[in-house]
Order: structure tokens, then C-alpha cells, then sequence
């Protein structure tokens, strides 16, 4: 057999020339089925565009006192029962008083008496402190009516929906840990 010059498209896989000379192609010789082809998301580790996310930070702060101090303070809310104050022997100036119990995560609880109108005023004063939160978490109060105002049952849904309201303006940090809030519960020396 007459050995040439070798081609450099093709390769002897036989050095001795027995066999003939197959083609080198740098195509697949097969096609591989749709389903094999990933393309790959953002959430793929392999993507570089999440090297520059920051590093996820746990902190434990179940054993810091000041965790309670800074925002959530109180463990309970309710409003267990309330008083109707009588003003003049005609019923005029009579009012309610809601007795709250708050029950604090570093102590024992705590019974603060208010009227309707110290809920409305702090209401009040969270929706003004804080304009983007509020109107998300802050529940209305109950409604006023002065046909109903005294009667148990009218009494008892105010008493529902006060206790929810002040729930979750307990339980939130961000409103636990205002002065509106801390001055509600505690009222400065007039």
C-alpha cells in the first residue's frame, strides 16, 4: 500500500494502513433531546451575577434584656372588663373606662385604665408618626354610637375591638417601642 502525506482533517486510526482513513469533525454526532438543555436562572450557584449579593446574618437575641427594651415589651394584651362612670345623677358626662391587663415578657402584668377617647387619641397620634405603615397594620377602632353607647352588648364588641386594636400596636415593634405608645402606658406627670 502507497503511504502519502497525511491530511490533517483526517486521522489513520490503523498506523499500518489496513483500515481507511476516517473524517475528524468537531460537529456532535448526535443531537441531544430538548429536555437536556437547562437553561439556568439567577437561583443557580453557578450564575456570577450572585457573587455580589450580600451574606445572610442570623442574630440571636433571645437572652439580651435589651432585645424587650428596644420594641416588643409586652407578651399579652386584654381588656377584661370596664366600668361605667357615672357624671351627673341625670346620666350626663357618664363615660366608660376600659380595665387593660398587659402582661410583660421580663415581669408580671400590669392594669392600666383607659377611656375611648386615650385609644382614639393614640391611634391618632401612630397615624401621623408613621403614614406608610399604618394603614396596613393599624386596624380602625370600634365605632361610636350615642343611642348604644352603654348598653352591654354595644360594650362588649367595643370591648373586642378595642382589645384586638391595642394587640397589634402592642405586638408590633415598631409601634411598641414608640414614645406614643410608651406615654399611653404610662402617662407623664401633668
Amino acid at each position: 500500500m502507497d503511504h502519502t502525506t497525511p491530511n490533517p482533517n483526517y486521522a489513520d486510526p490503523d498506523p499500518h494502513g489496513t483500515e481507511s482513513e476516517v473524517l475528524l469533525t468537531s460537529q456532535p454526532t448526535h443531537t441531544p433531546p430538548p429536555y437536556w438543555q437547562h437553561n439556568r436562572g439567577s437561583s443557580y450557584p453557578d450564575d456570577p451575577s450572585t457573587d455580589r449579593l450580600p451574606a445572610i446574618i442570623l442574630e440571636d437575641h433571645t437572652l439580651s434584656k435589651a432585645a424587650s427594651r428596644g420594641g416588643l415589651w409586652a407578651k399579652s394584651i386584654a381588656i377584661d372588663d370596664y366600668v361605667i362612670v357615672r357624671g351627673s345623677p341625670t346620666g350626663i358626662g357618664a363615660y366608660v373606662v376600659w380595665n387593660c391587663k398587659v402582661q410583660t415578657l421580663d415581669g408580671g402584668p400590669m392594669v392600666i385604665r383607659k377611656r375611648y377617647s386615650e385609644f382614639d387619641e393614640l391611634r391618632s397620634k401612630l397615624v401621623k408618626a408613621f403614614p406608610q405603615s399604618t394603614s396596613s397594620s393599624l386596624p380602625p377602632l370600634p365605632a361610636k354610637s350615642a343611642l348604644f353607647k352603654f348598653r352591654p352588648k354595644f360594650l362588649e364588641k367595643r370591648r373586642e375591638g378595642l382589645a384586638y386594636f391595642l394587640n397589634c400596636v402592642m405586638l408590633n415593634p415598631e409601634y411598641a417601642g414608640s414614645v406614643y405608645v410608651k406615654d399611653f402606658i404610662f402617662p407623664p406627670e401633668q
